[in-house]
């Protein structure tokens, strides 16, 4: 779903004590420079304290927030950068400014671990949202009426909208600008940034995918130990049943009962989590890379890497590779 903007005059960013300049810049920076750019002339923005004595904190220096939750109350878009923990419950006076602003039409957004401040109003249940692809599994634990999408870097339901980690914030910002103001401005604003207008896949080209620790006395441990030696080759499920001394049918069920998934998209994701190491830290052609990691040819790497990835080989290295 796109959001479809009226005329915004009261934009409110709620902030709570210590969080950090460098966070608020992925919140507040694109409205900022659109208005330096002279956008959003008449949109009053406003930094609104969550909580008593909030203040704005980095480098040194601690800048208190000027205006309370009064300045919610008429607000047409509130947004919510950062929460500090997502194991403390926000400020009830918070939670209820913010429900009330929904209430009463005003459209509001969760940046990052802001997603668990509307979490905690009730704001995200039974809603397609996202966070930091680092909380998004907490994010689902403690909220399980919300439907997490690890991978988004945003997600726009309309009146309530969430972002993922750092510059997703960035991203969310300008689909607002092009709600607010049409897409010649977000992508001439977008250039002045240096940043593009809208990015490629999600963000699970950033999450990271670590080889898991493994039980080597395990039958099915010592299989995925060796397979991940194996990844060049066919590797059928059939004889990594037969190198554990089981059926295949006993074989998938205890590889279920370990890991969750089954033993052939175990094995693709290793794949292609190799394809994108060798895709970081190499040169190598992806046709090359491709055989490397079990693939007869990059065009049968490219939609399994798609897939998982949320972009294609190339993106991918342009975006992550150090070697030129």
């Amino acid at each position: 779903m796109t959001t479809v903007l009226g005329a915004v005059r009261s934009l409110v960013v709620v902030v709570f004590d210590g969080v950090s300049l460098g966070i608020m810049s992925f919140a507040f920076g694109v409205f900022d420079m659109a208005a330096s750019f002279g956008e959003l002339r008449d949109v009053d923005v406003r930094l609104v304290s969550g909580e008593p004595d909030a203040a704005l904190s980095g480098g040194g220096l601690s800048c208190p927030v000027p205006y309370d939750l009064a300045a919610i109350r008429d607000a047409d878009l509130v947004i919510v950068p950062n929460w500090r923990s997502p194991f403390e419950n926000p400020p009830e006076p918070a939670l209820a400014a913010i429900r009330a602003a929904h209430a009463r039409g005003a459209r509001v957004a969760g940046l990052c671990s802001g997603a668990f401040v509307l979490a905690a109003a009730g704001l995200l249940d039974g809603r397609p949202a996202t966070t930091h692809w680092g909380m998004a599994g907490l994010l689902a634990d403690l909220h399980p009426k919300v439907k997490v999408d690890a991978g988004a870097l945003y997600v726009d339901d309309g009146d309530v909208l969430t972002a993922g980690g750092g510059a997703s914030g960035m991203d969310l910002g300008l689909h607002l600008i092009r709600a607010m103001c049409g897409a010649d401005v977000a992508t001439r604003l977008a250039k002045g940034m240096v940043l593009p207008p809208h990015r490629q896949g999600g963000q699970a080209q950033y999450i990271e995918s670590p080889v898991p620790n493994l039980d080597d006395q395990d039958p099915i441990a010592e299989t995925m130990a060796w397979a991940l030696t194996k990844l060049d080759t066919t590797l059928p499920v059939d004889d990594l049943a037969q190198r554990a001394h089981m059926s295949r049918r006993n074989y998938d069920r205890r590889f279920r009962e370990i890991t969750g998934t089954a033993p052939a998209t175990w094995l693709t994701h290793q794949r292609v989590i190799r394809a994108q190491r060798l895709l970081e830290s190499t040169a190598l052609p992806v046709d090359l890379i491709a055989r490397y990691c079990g693939f007869s040819s990059a065009a049968a790497l490219r939609p399994h890497f798609r897939r998982l990835v949320g972009v294609a080989p190339a993106a991918y290295r342009e975006t992550f590779g150090s070697v030129s």
